[in-house]
C-alpha cells in the first residue's frame, strides 16, 4: 500500500510539472509546428502521468496541459486568453481527449497493460471528441464510431442497437478483454476474435443506451490497445447520447 501511495504522490508531482516542462521544451518549435501537433504531444504526457499514477493525476495533467497550451501556444501569447476559434476548439479537445485518455491509461496501469500512445489511435479519439463537440445529433457520433470500429478491430461490419439486451453474445469488456457466456475469458491473442457477433455496451453518465454489435472477420486478432481504444470510442458515443438526452430534458 505504501509503495502505491508513494507512486501516486510522484504521479501528482509529475502531473503538476510534466505539462509545463513539455510545453517549455516544445516552445522553440512554436512557429514551425501546428498547434494540433503540440496538443497531441501533450496528450502523450497525460498518458505517461496516468500510466504511473491514478485517475486524479491523469485529470490534473489534462487540465495542466490545456492551461499551458493556452498560455504558450495560442495568441495572445503568455496570457490566459484565446482569440482564434480554432485554438479554442483545439484547447477544448485537448482537455476532453486528455481526460478520456487519462481514464483509459489509469485503467491500463491497474490491469498492467500498455498505455495507448500510438498516434493513429490518439487521432481517432481526437476526431471522435471533435465530432462530439460539433455534431447536431448523437446519431452522427454513433455512426462515426461504428465505422471506426470496423477498421480498428478488422471487422466484417458493425451495427448499433438502441437499448437492446437480447441474448448472451460474447462481450468486449471495459478492460479490453472478451468474455463468453458464464464470464469465461476468451484468449484473443491465441484464438482471434470469436466467430459470432460481439457486443460492446454503451453507457453515458452511468446510464445504458445500447450496444455496438461487432461482426468479426475470420482470424482477426486486434491488439489489446485497439480493443481499449474501441472501448474509449464507445464511451464517447455514450457521452454524446447522454448530452443529447440532457438537452431534451
Amino acid at each position: 500500500m505504501t509503495r502505491y501511495l508513494t507512486r501516486d504522490r510522484v504521479a501528482i508531482l509529475a502531473a503538476l510539472v510534466g505539462p509545463l516542462a513539455a510545453a517549455a521544451i516544445l516552445l522553440p518549435f512554436r512557429s514551425s509546428w501546428s498547434n494540433t501537433n503540440v496538443a497531441l504531444l501533450l496528450v502523450v504526457v497525460i498518458v505517461g502521468v496516468s500510466a504511473i499514477g491514478n485517475r486524479a493525476a491523469g485529470a490534473l495533467a489534462a487540465v495542466g496541459s490545456a492551461v499551458w497550451f493556452d498560455f504558450f501556444f495560442t495568441v495572445p501569447y503568455y496570457r490566459f486568453t484565446i482569440r482564434s476559434s480554432d485554438d479554442v476548439t483545439t484547447a477544448v479537445l485537448l482537455l476532453v481527449t486528455g481526460l478520456a485518455v487519462s481514464q483509459l491509461a489509469a485503467r491500463a496501469r491497474r490491469l498492467k497493460v500498455v498505455a495507448i500512445t500510438d498516434e493513429g489511435y490518439l487521432a481517432q479519439i481526437h476526431d471522435t471528441a471533435a465530432l462530439g463537440q460539433t455534431a447536431r445529433s448523437p446519431d452522427a457520433v454513433v455512426d462515426h464510431v461504428k465505422d471506426q470500429l470496423v477498421g480498428l478491430l478488422n471487422l466484417e461490419g458493425s451495427r448499433f442497437e438502441y437499448g437492446a439486451l437480447l441474448g448472451h453474445p460474447p462481450r468486449l469488456q471495459p478492460d479490453g478483454t472478451i468474455t463468453m457466456t458464464g464470464h469465461t475469458r476468451w484468449d484473443v491473442e491465441q484464438r482471434g476474435l470469436p466467430g459470432e457477433e460481439i457486443e460492446l455496451r454503451v453507457f453515458g453518465n452511468g446510464q445504458y443506451y445500447g450496444r455496438f454489435m461487432l461482426q468479426p472477420k475470420p482470424g482477426s486478432r486486434p491488439s489489446l490497445q485497439a480493443r481499449l481504444v474501441a472501448v474509449t470510442l464507445a464511451g464517447q458515443a455514450g457521452r454524446a447520447l447522454a448530452a443529447s438526452q440532457a438537452a431534451r430534458n
